[in-house]
C-alpha cells in the first residue's frame, strides 16, 4: 500500500474523530459516490417493485431492497478507498469493479454476516486486504479491537438517522397536505393506511426507505472507512512509516553532496606530529591540567558569589520530608464495636426471622435511613408544581394581565343567540356601516345554522371551520356544498388574514347565500 500518496493528514485520532474524518471523505467525493449509487440501486428498485406491483406484495419489495443494502455498500466503498490515495474513480469504473470484485464477499454479506452491527468497520478488511480464512479472522479481531464498541454506535445512529428522515417525511406530507383532501377523522385515516392502503402510497412508502438508506449508508460505510483507516494507523504507525519514508527520499537526493562534505573534511585536517622527547602519557597529563587551569569555576557565574547556608537548607528539607502528602505512612482513626460477636449473633438472630417480618424490618430500616430525604424530596417536587401560584407572591403581587389590543374588536363581534329574520339585508347594512367584519361574521353564523339543517347533524360547541367544512360533505346538493366553502373561506381571509373581499365580491356572495338557502324576510 502506498501510503505516502494519501491525501489526509495521518495521525493517532480518537475513534469520533475517525468517523468524522470518513465523513468529511464522503462530503468531499459526493458527485464520485451518489451518481453510480443511484445507476445501481434506480434500477433494482424499480424491478422490485414492479413485481411486488404485479404479485401486489410491496413489502417484499422493501425488505428486499432492504437485505441487499450491503451489495450497494460497495460502491462508497470503492470510491473514498481510491479517493484517499488521490485517484477518484468514476461512474463506469465504479460500476465496473463491482463485477471485477466477484461475489463471494456479496454472499457472505448477505447470509450470515447480514445482522453484523460492526458491518461498517468489517467490510475494508473484506473486500481492501483480500485475506481470508484464519488470517481473516485474526484480522478482524486485530482491528476491531478499540473501534467495535463505536462501530456498533455507529450502526444505531445511522438507523435512527434513517428512522428520523422517514418520520419527518411523512409529517411534511401531512402538515402541508390540504385540509380538504383529509378524512373526517383520525380513525379513517388509520383505517385507511392499515386496512385498504392505494398502490401508489404503499409505492410511496418503498420509495421513502429507498431514499432516506441512499441518503444516510454512503455516509455509515465512510465513518467505518474512517475507524478502519484510524487503526491501521495506531497498529502499524502509518504516520511514523510516512515521516521515515520522507526523511529517506530527503537523505536519498543529499547523499552525493554529503559524501562529497565527508570526503573534503577528512583531507583537510591537519596532522599533529608527536615531539620526540616527550612521553605519551606526560603529553596527556601536561594537556589535562592546561584544560583544567583554564576552564573557570561555573558555580559563582551561575549562584553568584553567595554561598548557601546549610543550617537553613536542612530545616527546609527536614520540614519537606515530614509533610502529610510525601510520607508514606498514614494514620487513620475508625469506629469499631467493643464486641464484634454480639453484630454477628444479631445477623443470625435476624436470619431466624420469618420473611414476613424480615421484609417489614427492612422496609421500616429503609424508611428511618431515607425517609427525612423522601419528605424533603416530596417538598420539592410540589414547590415546583405550584411555583407558578406563589412564585408571583413572592415577588410582590401578580401582576394584572394586559388587555390585548384587539380585545375591543374581538367583543364587538359578539352576536345576538338569535338571527335576524332578513340576514341578507342586515349583512348589507352592516357592511354600509363599515363593520365588514361584522357582516361576514353574520353571514358565517348563519350559513353554518343552514348547513347543519340541510345536513342533518348537530356540530359540537366551538366547531372549527375545518370541522364544518367536513361535515358540509353530507348536503346533498353540490350547489350548497360550493357555496358554503367559499363563505368559509371568505370569512377565514377576513378573520385571519385581515383581507376582506371587495363590495362587488361581498353582494354576490350575499345573493347567492339568499338564493341557495332561501333567506327571506
Amino acid at each position: 500500500m502506498r501510503i505516502e500518496q494519501l491525501t489526509v493528514r495521518l495521525r493517532v485520532r480518537s475513534s469520533w474523530e475517525a468517523v468524522e474524518l470518513g465523513m468529511a471523505l464522503v462530503r468531499r467525493h459526493a458527485a464520485a459516490i451518489w451518481k453510480p449509487w443511484l445507476w445501481l440501486t434506480l434500477p433494482v428498485f424499480a424491478l422490485l417493485n414492479t413485481g411486488a406491483w404485479l404479485i401486489d406484495q410491496f413489502w417484499l419489495a422493501a425488505l428486499l431492497m432492504w437485505w441487499l443494502k450491503p451489495a450497494f455498500d460497495r460502491i462508497p466503498l470503492y470510491v473514498v478507498s481510491r479517493a484517499v490515495f488521490g485517484s477518484v474513480p468514476g461512474t463506469a469504473e465504479t460500476l465496473r469493479t463491482q463485477k471485477a470484485w466477484g461475489w463471494k464477499s456479496v454472499r457472505q454479506l448477505l447470509t450470515w454476516r447480514r445482522f453484523s452491527p460492526v458491518r461498517s468497520l468489517y467490510l475494508p478488511i473484506d473486500l481492501l486486504e483480500g485475506v481470508d480464512g484464519d488470517r481473516l479472522r485474526q484480522r478482524r479481531g486485530v482491528l476491531g479491537g478499540q473501534a467495535y464498541g463505536t462501530a456498533v454506535l455507529l450502526t444505531l445512529i445511522c438507523l435512527h438517522f434513517e428512522a428520523a428522515l422517514v418520520v419527518g417525511a411523512v409529517v411534511a406530507v401531512l402538515a402541508y397536505l390540504p385540509t380538504g383532501l383529509m378524512p373526517d377523522s383520525v380513525q379513517d385515516a388509520l383505517k385507511l393506511v392499515s386496512e385498504t392502503p392505494p398502490a401508489w402510497m404503499k409505492l410511496c412508502w418503498n420509495a421513502l426507505l429507498w431514499a432516506a438508506a441512499s441518503v444516510v449508508e454512503p455516509f455509515f460505510i465512510g465513518a467505518g472507512f474512517g475507524l478502519y483507516l484510524n487503526r491501521r494507523t495506531q497498529i502499524e504507525a502509518w504516520d511514523v512509516e510516512i515521516v521515515f519514508r520522507q526523511l529517506r527520499a530527503r537523505l536519498a537526493a543529499s547523499a552525493p553532496v554529503l559524501l562529497a562534505v565527508m570526503l573534503l573534511a577528512g583531507m583537510a585536517g591537519p596532522l599533529r606530529a608527536q615531539e620526540r622527547d616527550t612521553p605519551p602519557q606526560a603529553h596527556a597529563r601536561s594537556d589535562q591540567k592546561a584544560e583544567t587551569r583554564a576552564t573557570p569555576p561555573t558555580l559563582p557565574r551561575v549562584f553568584g558569589e553567595q554561598r548557601v547556608d546549610e543550617a537553613s537548607f536542612r530545616k527546609a528539607a527536614d520540614q519537606a520530608y515530614r509533610d502529610p502528602l510525601l510520607d508514606r505512612t498514614q494514620t487513620r482513626s475508625t469506629w469499631e464495636r467493643r464486641n464484634p460477636d454480639d453484630r454477628k449473633k444479631e445477623e443470625e438472630k435476624d436470619r431466624d426471622l420469618p420473611p414476613l417480618l424480615a421484609g417489614l424490618g427492612a422496609v421500616l430500616a429503609f424508611i428511618g435511613e431515607w425517609g427525612l430525604w423522601l419528605i424533603v424530596g416530596a417538598l420539592a417536587v410540589a414547590l415546583l408544581a405550584t411555583m407558578r401560584y406563589w412564585l408571583p407572591w413572592m415577588r410582590g403581587g401578580r401582576r394584572r394581565d394586559a388587555v390585548p389590543d384587539d380585545a375591543v374588536a374581538t367583543e364587538a363581534l359578539a352576536l345576538p343567540e338569535a338571527l335576524p329574520d332578513d340576514i341578507a339585508t342586515v349583512a348589507r347594512r352592516l357592511w354600509r356601516e363599515g363593520r365588514p367584519r361584522h357582516a361576514l361574521a353574520l353571514l358565517y353564523r348563519a350559513s353554518v345554522d343552514s348547513m347543519s339543517a340541510r345536513a342533518d347533524l348537530v356540530l359540537p360547541p366551538g366547531a372549527t371551520e375545518a370541522e364544518c367544512l367536513r361535515a358540509s360533505r353530507r348536503m346533498p346538493q353540490a350547489e350548497d356544498r360550493n357555496v358554503f366553502a367559499r363563505m368559509v373561506r371568505t370569512w377565514q381571509y377576513a378573520a385571519y388574514a385581515q383581507r376582506l373581499p371587495e363590495e362587488g365580491e361581498f353582494d354576490a356572495l350575499v345573493s347567492e347565500l339568499e338564493l341557495r338557502y332561501g333567506w327571506t324576510a
